[in-house]
């Protein structure tokens, strides 16, 4: 098997001050082989006509529109492929210096992870009684009695709205939120 690296990220996030340190673990996907690491990376998102005529939408109904960005959308998706990494730097354990980990999840760098990650948040959305588009696949809508709510994904970006704006802020409390830094909207 391929066997692929990892390094650090380090950043500083700063407002008028140090706000804090972030690190972040990143796969080299670079190193990783077709056919063998990968299979297909291809990430279908919203198509921009859709965004258009949802935003059209909510304007014309005067609905609430929810901006959301995902909180370390990547590292949420399970890998179909089996990847072997590296041991972190600074982490290598000192009896096992030549141990490789399997990743069961996707880490950001991967060749797979945007996939992953989709895969995952539609399937999570489908089994909480979203319904698929069938001429967006990355439009989901949510239909309960006169209720309806809309949600458009776009990588790690989504657009939430619906013509009930307390079922809007239920469904955005109750589960989306532990994905997401919520946004303008």
């Amino acid at each position: 098997m391929n066997v692929v690296g990892c390094k650090w990220i380090f950043k500083t996030k700063f407002k008028s001050v140090i706000e804090r340190y972030k690190a972040r673990l990143v796969a080299l996907g670079n190193h990783q082989q077709a056919g063998i690491d990968y299979h297909e990376t291809f990430s279908p998102v919203v198509k921009s006509s859709t965004v258009r005529l949802l935003l059209s939408l909510a304007a014309s109904c005067r609905w609430i529109i929810r901006q959301l960005d995902v909180k370390n959308s990547f590292l949420h998706g399970f890998l179909d492929e089996e990847i072997y990494m590296k041991q972190p730097p600074g982490f290598i354990h000192p009896h096992y210096p030549n141990h490789v980990y399997r990743l069961k999840k996707s880490l950001y760098g991967l060749k797979q992870a945007p996939r992953a990650w989709s895969q995952c948040f539609s399937s999570f959305l489908l089994a909480n009684s979203f319904v698929c588009s069938k001429v967006d696949i990355f439009m989901f809508v949510y239909r309960h009695q006169s209720n309806v709510l809309v949600l458009l994904l776009y990588v790690d970006e989504m657009l939430l709205t619906g013509n009930n704006p307390t079922l809007i802020h239920k469904i955005h409390l109750s589960f989306i939120s532990p994905f997401c830094n919520e946004g303008l909207g």
